[in-house]
């Protein structure tokens, strides 16, 4: 579903990702960790082009991202072919981006009304059975102001799900949340990959990753480190700068 080759980028001088080598396969879910500054969350945000790589390539479903190649040269998409791209990946940022004035059912309804030009009617009962999926249907009326950090985030994640992507991006879902609202988000994510939907979840929930990630990769100074069975890497890390990672936050 995804493939990194030698993905680079810099911010000015500073290079954020040194030559990332990943793959995701369809249905997977693979958790990203690592320190603060690592790269994890530009990495995500490069998948769907949100940031330009410098080098290297990503594809998605066998798509080259943001790029068309002709030949040995690629050429830039425009903005609308790579906005076409985005309709087919959903992201969760750590805030939720609710538009303040919608009610949550309006939140889950608006993209694919405003962006696909979808039925409205039927789009309705959709927005209606995702907030029933992540347990806020008696919250459709409700406006973001109304609701917990926690159920905020169940609406944007159920407002990823209504444009009906083929990958989800997670970054750092639960870090802006109390302390006892992350369970309830970090449920609906498992019931997500209970039902194959592939991820990629940049996260500090060790649980999480253990429990549900089909694969751990641990990210520092821009690099993949280590990659593997998240119980392996967490129990057995092979290198001294995971082990030296995983003694402070385990």
């Amino acid at each position: 579903m995804v493939k990194a080759e030698r993905v680079c980028k810099r911010f000015g001088s500073v290079e954020v990702l040194k030559g990332i080598d990943l793959e995701v396969q369809s249905g997977e879910v693979m958790c990203v960790v690592g320190p603060s500054g690592s790269g994890k969350s530009t990495f995500l945000r490069c998948v769907n082009h949100l940031e330009k790589v410098n080098a290297g390539r990503l594809w998605v479903d066998g798509q080259l991202v943001g790029y068309r190649q002709k030949g040995d040269k690629l050429y830039e998409l425009r903005e609308k072919e790579v906005a076409a791209q985005r309709r087919d990946i959903g992201m969760v940022f750590q805030r939720f981006n609710l538009f303040p004035h919608m009610t949550a059912l309006e939140n889950v309804m608006e993209a694919p009304v405003r962006v696909k030009g979808e039925n409205a009617k039927e789009v309705r009962i959709r927005a209606g059975e995702l907030l029933d999926r992540v347990g806020l249907g008696a919250k459709s009326g409700s406006y973001p102001a109304q609701l917990s950090g926690g159920q905020q985030q169940r609406v944007a994640i159920a407002r990823a799900l209504a444009m009906k992507p083929k990958l989800m991006l997670f970054d750092e879902p639960t870090s802006a949340l109390d302390p006892e609202l992350v369970g309830e988000v970090l449920d609906v994510m498992r019931d997500l990959a209970r039902d194959g939907m592939t991820m990629i979840v940049v996260t500090h929930e060790m649980g999480f990753a253990r429990e549900v990630g089909d694969s751990l990769v641990f990210m520092d100074d821009g690099v993949v480190v280590e990659k593997g069975v998240p119980l392996d890497v967490l129990t057995s890390p092979q290198h001294q700068r995971t082990k030296a990672f995983l003694s402070k936050v385990l």
